[in-house]
């Protein structure tokens, strides 16, 4: 039996949109902006790295924040700046987009990957009740992977994640909350 699996339309759109002529240098060269608070994602990983214009020499990016007062927002909007300015583009321009609003959604499968091998439970590894993230639910361990895990703090190292700790292991670790 042949099997075609699909993939959501915005991912495609996105792929699409990254893989025009026109821009994807500009894309490859911000694949290496990181997040500052988890130095293993890009921009384009976490899913924050929206668009890229080219309007004659002028260079327009937009990101969403995963929170509307995410800290790292100034020092990303410096990082695509700079990166850009590095290979000879001077006129860039950022624009920060609140709507739609950041989904976890838009995080690549890559940058998943790439959390739990941080230490970061990704959005999908929790189980959740119909309302979301509730206080018994049970985040995957990243660490040895048992669901016998509790939630400590709605917060964790930052807005974005949550504070667990596993029972097995006894290591605490944060949960990248699914938005």
């Amino acid at each position: 039996m042949n099997e075609i699996s699909l993939m959501p339309e915005e991912q495609y759109q996105r792929l699409q949109q990254r893989n025009a002529e026109d821009v994807k240098e500009l894309w490859n060269l911000l694949d290496q902006v990181k997040d500052p608070e988890v130095p293993v994602l890009s921009i384009w990983d976490l899913g924050i790295l929206r668009n890229i214009e080219r309007d004659g020499e002028r260079i327009v990016v937009t990101i969403t924040p995963t929170y509307s007062g995410c800290p790292a927002m100034d020092n990303i909007s410096s990082d695509v700046t700079e990166a850009l300015n590095s290979a000879g583009y001077s006129d860039v321009s950022i624009k920060t987009s609140l709507s739609p609003a950041w989904s976890s959604e838009w995080m690549s499968a890559e940058g998943r990957r790439k959390l739990r091998n941080y230490g970061i439970a990704p959005p999908e590894d929790a189980e959740l009740d119909e309302d979301g993230l509730t206080p018994d639910a049970h985040a995957q361990c990243p660490h040895c992977q048992s669901r016998n895990t509790r939630r400590v703090s709605e917060f964790g190292s930052t807005a974005c994640k949550a504070l667990f700790q596993c029972n097995d292991c006894n290591e605490p670790f944060d949960y990248f909350k699914k938005i």
